[in-house]
């Protein structure tokens, strides 16, 4: 990472050409840098409409300026923002104008968001919300977004760390001040008793972490069935476009195709596979072997029938994450009951109902829960942590309370990796990182 102290800037706003266009400053010398550029600096959280200019008094461009003063803006430094029109040759000439400013770079990723971190203005997990937000397709990513940017999942974790440092200030009162007629009895035993509920606490937090990684990251559906039984029309019809290749020949599709689809607020990742079946053809044999992996990540399997020629894959009739598709209904002359639903690619029958079948499998998964939940893998790595060095805490009744403490103190370190709240800079380069550079 760059050095922090420095005066960094950054287009905040989408990519040029656009009809306004956003650069954020951020550094001691940001005052400088607007008395350079517009002549004077506006007052504080106050938009003033200005002319940009060179250091050779060259108009750039006219536009509003805003001023931030430290410690009450984004980062905690003081920062500025120029709203400009958006065009490629007025972003380039602004760019020009600030890197001719001693002590003035462009920023690298995430770094705005890693000075609010360094500044105490956000926590890592809020940090990471922000990124999710500014990262959010779906209704329920941004409701996750938002939960974990506005400290709702922090708040959780602090109120934790909270009373782990109780329990251990407890314990070693009673250790140090144990003849003192003011420190009362068994005070340990109270202690242990919250030790035993705040494990089962974080165990219920962690049995909802799944939720949290498939709203971020999607719910995973697979499209699966013996050759020809319509996955790939399937695909293509619920995704709108030609995704995959469809002909009648079997064997067609070789490889997983996966599209991304937006079902009630939630983002559904929608895998087509390879017709299973014994395969001689090396490539096909692969095909399936994929089919099978994916088959056993999915949250939900559509098993897909085709009704004018009926065939179940034997090994996939015991599993309860799938629905029975019945296919080419437009093909048969009466339905059948032995399907969850049956549907045509080709006319459109029945594929409405199939998303609103999807959509309540999911709502029905995670409809009600809060969204302070953990969603990304090194929350749960943490978390798991935690837990294990306080149920050793509790557990090992026979330990003196010396070592039962630093148990404790273990599980409230590893809480604190998740919000940052120690030092944790190996991880700081990799969030930081995902960030786009203007944030």
């Amino acid at each position: 990472m760059a050095m922090m102290n420095d005066t960094i800037y950054a287009l905040s706003s989408g990519a040029p050409p656009s009809g306004v266009s956003v650069v954020r400053i951020s550094g001691p010398l940001t005052g400088e840098v607007l008395a350079s550029l517009i002549g004077s600096v506006p007052v504080g959280r106050t938009a003033a409409y200005r002319t940009i200019r060179t250091r050779n008094n060259q108009p750039i461009d006219s536009g509003l300026a805003l001023f931030f003063p430290a410690p009450n803006s984004f980062t905690g430094e003081d920062v500025a923002e120029l709203q400009i029109h958006g065009s490629k040759a007025v972003l380039a000439a602004l760019f020009h104008a600030l890197d001719d400013i001693p002590g003035v770079r462009m920023a690298v990723e995430g770094e705005f968001s890693r000075r609010a971190f360094e500044n105490g203005k956000l926590d890592l997990v809020e940090v990471e919300g922000l990124a999710d937000l500014i990262g959010a397709e779906t209704e329920m990513q941004r409701r996750l977004a938002v939960e974990h940017s506005a400290g709702g999942l922090s708040a959780i974790y602090d109120s934790w760390a909270e009373r782990l440092t109780r329990a251990r200030a407890l314990i070693e009162a009673e250790l140090d001040f144990a003849d003192e007629d003011d420190i009362p009895g068994s005070v340990s035993d109270l202690v242990w008793d919250d030790m035993e509920k705040l494990c089962r606490d974080i165990e219920q937090h962690l049995q909802a972490a799944s939720t949290g990684e498939i709203i971020r990251d999607g719910f995973k559906v697979v499209i699966a069935g013996a050759p020809n039984a319509g996955k790939s029309s399937l695909l293509n019809a619920l995704a709108r476009r030609d995704v995959a290749i469809v002909t009648d020949i079997a064997g067609t599709t070789r490889d997983v195709l996966q599209v991304d689809l937006d079902i009630d607020g939630y983002l559904i990742k929608l895998y087509d596979t390879a017709g299973l079946r014994d395969a001689d053809d090396r490539v096909e044999m692969e095909g399936v072997r994929r089919a099978r992996v994916a088959l056993r990540d999915a949250d939900l399997v559509l098993l897909l029938i085709d009704m004018t020629r009926p065939e179940m894959p034997a090994d996939l009739e015991a599993s309860s994450h799938h629905v029975t598709v019945g296919t080419k209904s437009d093909l048969i002359d009466s339905a059948s009951d032995q399907y969850d639903l049956q549907i045509s690619a080709t006319t459109g029958e029945g594929l409405e109902e199939l998303r609103q079948l999807i959509g309540g499998i999911v709502a029905q998964r995670f409809g009600g829960l809060s969204l302070a939940i953990p969603s990304r893998q090194r929350h749960k790595d943490s978390l798991a942590k935690c837990l294990a060095a306080v149920k050793a805490a509790v557990s090992q009744t026979d330990l003196n309370l010396e070592l039962r403490t630093e148990q404790l103190r273990i599980a409230a370190d590893y809480l604190g990796r998740i919000t940052g709240r120690v030092d944790v800079e190996q991880l700081l380069g990799v969030i930081f990182s995902e960030f786009c550079i203007g944030k």
